[in-house]
């Protein structure tokens, strides 16, 4: 049993950034669109430039074929459909996915994304029961 925790601690108008825990130990910075869904109200969601609700969500490991590895996805998000943790820079590379790596000193990007990926895909890839919640 793996348990991830995103906590959300900057939020401007055009992306979040979060920081990521496994077991309660910290892991990496995270990235994402706005949140722009309470309630669950899908209403307010803009594709392509919105982040998922809070909540509490199963995670899967998923195969993408885009490219052609396996990658945790989220499931049953309301709202939402291939909601996947990635590697990723800056808010154009999520559309509605949370992307992984450090923060950089550029408001609004990350890095070392990859490094990221690989430690969080093994940690999890053998794993049935991983879960994230995010607040």
């Amino acid at each position: 049993m793996i348990r991830l925790r995103l906590e959300r601690v900057i939020k401007t108008d055009t992306y979040t950034i979060g920081n990521l825990y496994i077991d309660d130990e910290f892991f990496c910075n995270t990235l994402e669109d706005t949140c722009r869904i309470v309630n669950n109200d899908c209403s307010m969601k803009i594709y392509g430039k919105t982040a998922i609700p809070e909540g509490i969500y199963d995670i899967e490991m998923l195969w993408w074929e885009k490219h052609k590895n396996h990658y945790p996805h989220i499931k049953d998000v309301p709202c939402f459909e291939g909601i996947l943790i990635h590697g990723g820079t800056t808010v154009e590379d999520t559309e509605g996915c949370i992307l992984i790596g450090e923060q950089l000193a550029e408001d609004g990007k990350i890095g070392n994304c990859r490094v990221y990926q690989d430690l969080l895909n093994d940690k999890i890839k053998d794993e049935i029961d991983v879960s994230i919640t995010i607040k």
